[in-house]
């Protein structure tokens, strides 16, 4: 069995709330877990202490099982110190896209013309 350590969203609409579980990769979202393990709440503030709450033994025993955490769940996991951080790659997003290039071209090369034309007289 596929096991994920992963969040399953609770609260009412507008309002999330999280539930760190335990469940089998194949069972949806919200559906069926095998444990919980902990709380995320995003609206508290990013300071707060119970905004993520973790039963740090039982995530370790999951670990040690085989489960695999999700990748919002392993940025919890690291900020515990309870995993290693691990180097994210994010090459594409970070890039512009091919019209703010050429936008970004376009603006250098009018900034240039009046400096140019400002040392030529």
């Amino acid at each position: 069995m596929a096991m994920k350590i992963r969040l399953a969203r609770g609260g009412s609409k507008k309002r999330p709330f999280y539930r760190i579980v335990a469940a089998d990769s194949r069972m949806p979202r919200d559906g069926r877990f095998i444990e919980k393990l902990g709380t995320y709440n995003p609206l508290l503030p990013k300071d707060s202490e119970e905004r993520v709450k973790m039963d740090v033994e039982r995530i370790q025993y999951w670990l040690g099982q085989g489960a695999k955490p999700t990748d919002r769940v392993s940025r919890f996991l690291e900020a515990a110190g309870i995993v290693e951080k691990k180097e994210r790659k994010n090459l594409k997003k970070g890039e512009p896209g091919e019209k703010a290039k050429q936008r970004a071209e376009e603006k250098a090369a009018k900034a240039e013309a009046p400096a140019e034309e400002a040392t030529a007289e």
